[in-house]
């Protein structure tokens, strides 16, 4: 299966009874106007390397939706609850859309002198904790460096991981004994009785603090983090360590994996990625640039240096060339909700595992193939070296239409020209759709495109050699609970609401 799918003949799958409708399209607050009544405008033609959108994440509830930028801000976007269409009480309800709810900068640009790199204020993950109260709380990171030496591992100690506090504030406190409306202190001899103070009303105010800072945890580019089941600990990871943190406790942390070797010319791979099971706080996964996969148990020993299982991909000799080793490296790796499967991304395909069978995964799909041929220009241009995301739907314990309660289910992941690809576990069916300015149109529907690569041509159809590699899909976010979906395209953020859902409310 692939490109070549036939999009209408596509019977009885979850990607024909749930077509998708724009929900909304954001364009990223700048830094001159963050809340921009421009928000819901098209892309602009005029695109700041800072307002590029370089991470989306919902918490888990799905009610809020948070995007990182190369500016080092943080955007929140907040579902409105639910309105009535109409004055009538007996009218449908409509699912409020996503607006603008806080926006604050997490990260600033710094520079370190003694070895001269910038360190950039670039967002790099953004986790939700759960929420255990009225507020909110994330953690942010930035911790990638430029230099002029490229293609090297370069460190620096300025990579930072950050918890903020999200609260609300819609009352004041009036009535102060010692103190007048302005705050300053009375002077006591005008003070000739006392009185309660009391709580009078205000505009919602969304206040947002830095809880915690853990610092000097990582030396190299940190890649991922991921938040623990127990509620209490995450880990971070980097090109060659992952660190495990107590939430409450920013001096230290402790290294759990170490793949460092003595001499820096051994290097041989790079941890690209890693999550921990949803389930068992003591099981964890990282993948590497060679395509593998190591599940580890910190029961086991303090440092994981030994795995409890690995997952590889036996290599087909006939296929080897000199990108092979390039492509096959995983970019990300996610669990399944339930916890029984992963999903990976290298740069070609997605990949499901079954954590009972280490040889091979037991399904691939082609993102596109297509480019296979085109690889050498995609290795001069270094689009090759593009770090796709991959996301599961919703739940992967219900396969919602598909009349099959299961570990069936639909995944997403990235592409060029704008392109995002979905595939049906159940039908073993793709479609591939656009996040452009036509879909732009709320409620417009997205209609199924095909790439072709030779041969005949239908009406709407795009040729493999007028793809734009410039635009492409490399953040998506798949809603906790329904079939909602986040797209992040360039400095846009688009999102995506199940057709079926919709028109339910």
């Amino acid at each position: 299966m692939g490109e070549d799918t036939d999009t209408r003949k596509i019977n009885h799958s979850f990607l024909r009874d749930h077509s998708y409708v724009t929900e909304e399209a954001l364009s990223k607050p700048t830094k001159e106007n963050r809340l921009s009544p421009s928000l819901r405008a098209a892309v602009s033609s005029q695109i700041s390397t800072s307002d590029i959108i370089s991470t989306v994440e919902f918490n888990h509830t799905g009610e809020l939706l948070a995007t990182g930028d190369k500016g080092g801000r943080v955007v929140i976007f907040q579902r409105e609850p639910e309105v009535r269409r109409g004055l009538s009480k007996n009218a449908p309800h409509s699912q409020g859309e996503y607006d603008v709810y806080s926006t604050f900068q997490s990260h600033e640009p710094e520079f370190d002198y003694l070895k001269s790199l910038e360190i950039e204020e670039k967002i790099n993950k953004i986790k939700w904790l759960p929420q255990q109260n009225a507020a909110h709380s994330l953690l942010s990171t930035n911790g990638f460096q430029r230099s002029e030496a490229s293609g090297e591992l370069s460190s620096c100690m300025d990579k930072t991981i950050k918890l903020w506090k999200i609260t609300e504030r819609d009352k004041r406190p009036e009535g102060y004994n010692l103190k007048d409306e302005e705050g300053k202190l009375k002077d006591l001899s005008t003070v000739t009785s006392l009185q309660v103070p009391v709580l009078k009303p205000m505009d919602l105010m969304v206040e947002v603090s830095p809880r915690r800072v853990f610092a000097n945890g990582h030396t190299y580019h940190i890649n991922s983090i991921s938040v623990n089941s127990d509620c209490e600990t995450y880990m971070s990871a980097d090109d060659l360590r992952i660190n495990l943190w107590h939430l409450a406790i920013t001096d230290r942390s402790f290294n759990i994996v170490d793949i460092k070797p003595a001499n820096m010319e051994d290097l041989t791979e790079v941890i690209t990625a890693s999550e921990f099971h949803p389930h068992h706080c003591n099981l964890f996964v990282y993948s590497s640039s060679k395509g593998s996969l190591r599940l580890c148990d910190m029961r086991a020993a303090a440092l994981c240096d030994k795995h409890s299982k690995l997952f590889e991909e036996p290599e087909d000799p006939s296929n080897r060339s000199f990108f092979s080793e390039i492509i096959s490296s995983v970019s990300d790796v996610k669990f399944s909700h339930s916890g029984r499967y992963m999903l990976t991304r290298d740069y070609l395909t997605v990949k499901v595992w079954d954590l009972n069978m280490e040889a091979r995964p037991i399904e691939t799909y082609q993102v596109h193939d297509y480019l296979r041929s085109k690889l050498c220009s995609l290795y001069e241009n270094d689009c090759i070296f593009d770090k796709f995301e991959c996301a599961w739907n919703g739940s992967d314990r219900n396969a919602f239409s598909l009349g099959e309660v299961g570990e069936k289910s639909v995944i997403m992941t990235g592409a060029y020209n704008n392109f995002f690809r979905m595939f049906d576990r159940n039908t073993k069916r793709d479609v591939t759709l656009e996040a452009s300015r036509e879909s732009s149109k709320p409620r417009a529907v997205l209609k199924p495109r095909r790439v072709c690569v030779g041969g005949k041509r239908r009406r709407d159809d795009i040729s493999v050699d007028s793809l734009d590699f410039t635009k492409k899909i490399l953040h998506t976010a798949w809603h906790p609970a329904e079939n909602i979906i986040a797209i992040a395209a360039t400095n846009n953020l688009y999102i995506f609401q199940d057709k079926v859902n919709s028109d339910m409310h």
